[in-house]
């Protein structure tokens, strides 16, 4: 069953964060203006060197007031690729610069409310080029064992859904390589 769409109207926009209204019509008939979130894109990049260890940061989110673990991401510039932009986060963030990035998945996080895409990478090793250029990004970056990702998830030390997609992808396809 297929929504009808009548019309849409910003209520704020900024370059973070657009609010629209959405005049809708359901199957069923009924009608109303739905609030729709218009996100730019987000590319996500999981390293993972050849000790099968992955690159995250350890980062505070002041809007959850939550420490966890994540991996390099951030939004895709205008012009930008997201698999440049995955690149890009990655050696910002940490200071690493990634191996060949190869799409892994894609995926919409709340599309009932948000047309926000997250493109997430894969690359197979990183050279360390100095200290990340982003000074705001973390607290800590680690490589971490994928044998010890699971256990992390399960203990809630990894939320993002960014983070939490790529590395289920990555221990998935681990597991039948």
């Amino acid at each position: 069953m297929q929504w009808k769409i009548h019309g849409e109207r910003p209520i704020y926009e900024n370059s973070w964060v657009n609010l629209w209204l959405t005049d809708v019509e359901t199957p069923d008939g009924n009608r109303w203006e739905h609030h729709v979130v218009k996100l730019r894109h987000l590319a996500v990049a999981a390293v993972v060197n050849e000790r099968r260890e992955v690159l995250m940061m350890w980062r505070h989110r002041f809007i959850t007031d939550a420490w966890a673990w994540e991996l390099p991401m951030g939004l895709v510039e205008e012009g930008e690729t997201p698999a440049d932009a995955a690149a890009r986060e990655v050696l910002e963030e940490t200071g690493w610069r990634p191996g060949p990035i190869e799409p892994l998945i894609y995926a919409e996080p709340a599309n009932g409310i948000t047309d926000s895409q997250h493109h997430v990478f894969r690359a197979d090793g990183a050279t360390y080029e100095g200290p990340p250029t982003e000074k705001n990004e973390s607290d800590q970056i680690e490589w971490i064992p994928l044998a010890d990702v699971r256990g992390m998830i399960d203990r809630r030390e990894i939320v993002s859904s960014g983070s939490l997609v790529g590395l289920l992808y990555v221990l998935m396809d681990e597991a039948i390589r």
